[in-house]
């Protein structure tokens, strides 16, 4: 498959009032037509910053990108300006959110908010785009769309927003889609259904997905590769069975193992020692070396790069080699 979306070496970093903050440090990963990629790590390992990166949609005014490539199709996004990326966003990318009730306007009807991107960026009468939007609705299973397009955000349950945020979000036929962990506060059932669609919608339009999450179940109904992020850097990524059944990486490692579905009944659940650093105050080396019980006097002193450790299969530890014999 040919790569769709190429990051390299990305670098994203805020201003504060005590210096520069890193908050993604050398971030690389690429995106296949068709692919799910699944970013997984603990909250604030850089996730989300990564990913609104790539779309320029940074959370704070004080934040950069500092260094780095983000190609879309071949196509260099981080030079781009202002209009040039609002062209991009929606029509090229779409983006949907964790909490919808927060990113849907709650004054304009469901339909409207979907329409708008039609005809902002393929030029539709609000009558032709509301017709596509009914449409939209539907391909993303709300009963009834005709009537439900002149419903607010208020109106819809939990689920039924989110699928209004997808149907906005895949308004124009973009090629990739970006999903900041779409079922959070979501029952298990809700949650099934909405992974679900995104499967069938890959599927069925060959659409590409980048699907942030902390849950590795959530992982392994879905992706087909994992990033795994850190302290604002990947520290391993592979294809999602490989990853899962043989981590390379001890953090990686914990994070499989701290997962109920392996554990004998009635045994303590292993869980990882400690906090992610604060990115303030990074430890020297490693950046996992404080909490890792493979760690030995090296990881106190050298920042591991990634390093290819099977085809399609890179990991940040210099003792990958020891951790694989383990297995």
């Amino acid at each position: 498959m040919a790569k769709i979306l190429d990051v390299r070496d990305l670098v994203v970093a805020f201003a504060t009032d005590h210096g520069v903050l890193t908050a993604v440090d050398g971030v690389s990963f690429d995106l296949e037509r068709g692919e799910v990629l699944g970013i997984v790590g603990e909250s604030g390992s850089g996730k989300t910053v990564t990913c609104r990166a790539i779309i320029r949609l940074l959370p704070s005014r004080r934040a950069r990108i500092v260094s780095g490539s983000v190609k879309l199709d071949g196509d260099e996004l981080t030079t781009k300006s202002e209009a040039d990326m609002r062209k991009v966003r929606g029509r090229r990318i779409g983006m949907i959110f964790q909490n919808p009730l927060t990113h849907l306007n709650p004054i304009m009807t469901v339909g409207d908010q979907i329409a708008e991107t039609m005809r902002v960026h393929q030029g539709l009468t609000r009558k032709e785009a509301l017709g596509e939007a009914v449409e939209k609705l539907r391909q993303v299973g709300i009963p009834d769309p005709k009537s439900r397009i002149s419903a607010y955000p208020h109106e819809f349950s939990g689920g039924m927003r989110q699928r209004a945020m997808i149907a906005g979000a895949l308004a124009c036929d973009p090629a990739v889609l970006i999903a900041d962990e779409p079922t959070t506060a979501l029952d298990v059932t809700v949650q099934a259904q909405i992974l679900r669609l995104l499967l069938e919608l890959r599927d069925t339009t060959g659409l590409s997905i980048i699907l942030i999450t902390h849950d590795l179940g959530i992982v392994a109904q879905t992706c087909d590769t994992v990033a795994v992020m850190y302290a604002g850097r990947v520290a391993e990524r592979a294809a999602k069975r490989v990853l899962l059944e043989s981590p390379l990486h001890p953090y990686t490692k914990g994070l499989t193992d701290s997962q109920p579905g392996g554990m004998t009944p009635h045994e303590p659940l292993p869980s990882i020692p400690g906090q992610p650093p604060s990115l303030t105050n990074l430890p020297p080396g490693c950046r996992f070396h404080p909490r890792c019980g493979f760690a030995e006097a090296a990881c106190r002193e050298v920042l591991p790069p990634l390093v290819e450790v099977a085809e399609r299969h890179v990991s940040a530890c210099i003792r990958w080699r020891e951790l694989a014999a383990t297995l």
